[in-house]
C-alpha cells in the first residue's frame, strides 16, 4: 500500500498557549493555525497522515497537540516535548505521554537556546539516554552552522537513540553555498540511526522565487548519503507559508524527486516516516 505522509507540520493557538519565539516580526505566521485550515490542503495534495511537531518547549503545547490528535485521525503522530536537561522529570513525563498511542517523538527548540552547544551538555545527554530507553526518537532542530556538527557526538554518546535532522539542517540554499554544510551532513549520515527530513527548504531559499531547481542539489546530496530509506518529506506548514503555500511546497518537492525510482519516491513521501515514527497507517 502506498501512503503519503507529511512528516513535519505545526499548529499553534495564540489564545491558548505561549510561543515566545513567535512575534509580530514573523509577519504572516503570527496568528493561530489549526486543523480546519490545513485539512483541505492536505486532502488536495493526497496526504494520508501528518506528524504534528512541537512549537514550544512546554507541556501545554504537547497536551494541546495530543488533544488535536484525539480529534483528527489524520494526525498520525505527535512529536512533543519533555525537559531533556532534567532527566528525572523527563522520565516521569515520558511514562505518562507514552501511554498515548499517537505520542511518537520528542523535540526541543535547541536553536533558541543561548548556548549553541546546549544539546551536548552532560545533563541533556543523560536526558537523551532516558529518551532512548523509551524507544522514542529525537527530532533535531539542527540549524546550520551551529548544530549539525553535534549529530555525530550524539550518535556516539547515545547510540540507541534514533534521530531525525529537521529540514536537512537548513542548508545555505539562498547563498548557493555548499561546504561545510555538505561535509557535516555526510558525516551525520554515517550513523545508521540518523535520518533526515526533506522539509523547510523553501524558507532557506529565496522566499519570492524559489523552485525545485534550487532545492535539487541539496536533496540529491541527502539522497547520496542517507538513501531514500532514511529520508522523509515534511511541509513545515505553516512556517512554509513565509515562502509560498502548501501546494507549492508539495509540488516542487515532487519535482525535486523526479527521475528517481517509484519505490524511492514512495519511501520519501511516506514509507520512511511511517517506519521511523512507528505510525499506525492501516
Amino acid at each position: 500500500m502506498t501512503i503519503r505522509i507529511d512528516a513535519h507540520q505545526h499548529f499553534w493557538n495564540l489564545d491558548k498557549n505561549e510561543y515566545p519565539w513567535l512575534t509580530p516580526e514573523h509577519g504572516v505566521i503570527y496568528r493561530t493555525f489549526e486543523p480546519a485550515e490545513l485539512e483541505p490542503q492536505i486532502r488536495a495534495a493526497g496526504i494520508d497522515k501528518t506528524v504534528l511537531v512541537q512549537a514550544n518547549n512546554s507541556y501545554e503545547d504537547t497536551d494541546y497537540m495530543l488533544a488535536i490528535a484525539d480529534e483528527f485521525d489524520w494526525v498520525g503522530g505527535v512529536v512533543g516535548w519533555v525537559p531533556l536537561d532534567k532527566p528525572l522529570a523527563a522520565a516521569k513525563k515520558l511514562e505518562a505521554y507514552c501511554k498515548h498511542p499517537r505520542f511518537k517523538g520528542v523535540r526541543h527548540l535547541i536553536h533558541d537556546e543561548p548556548d549553541p552547544d546546549w544539546v551536548v551538555r552532560d545533563k541533556v545527554i543523560e536526558g537523551l539516554q532516558v529518551l532512548a530507553s523509551f524507544e522514542i526518537p529525537f527530532d533535531v532542530v539542527a540549524v546550520f552552522p551551529n548544530h549539525l556538527k553535534h549529530i555525530p557526538v550524539l550518535a556516539e554518546r547515545v547510540p540507541d537513540l534514533r534521530m531525525v535532522i529537521d529540514h536537512l539542517a537548513k542548508p545555505p540554499i539562498l547563498d548557493k553555498q555548499w561546504e561545510p554544510w555538505a561535509g557535516q551532513l555526510a558525516r551525520a549520515a554515517e550513523y545508521p540511526q540518523v535520518y533526515a527530513k526533506v522539509s523547510g527548504l523553501n524558507t532557506a531559499a529565496s522566499w519570492t522565487d524559489w523552485t525545485a531547481a534550487d532545492l535539487r542539489p541539496y536533496v540529491d546530496h541527502a539522497f547520496e548519503h542517507f538513501g531514500a530509506e532514511r529520508l522523509m518529506f515534511g511541509s513545515d506548514w505553516p512556517v512554509a507559508t513565509l515562502a509560498g503555500d502548501y501546494r507549492k511546497v508539495w509540488e516542487e518537492t515532487g519535482r525535486a524527486l523526479e527521475g528517481r525510482p517509484a519505490a524511492q519516491i514512495d519511501a520519501v513521501l511516506g514509507g520512511t516516516a511511517a517506519a521511523f515514527y512507528k505510525l499506525d497507517v492501516k
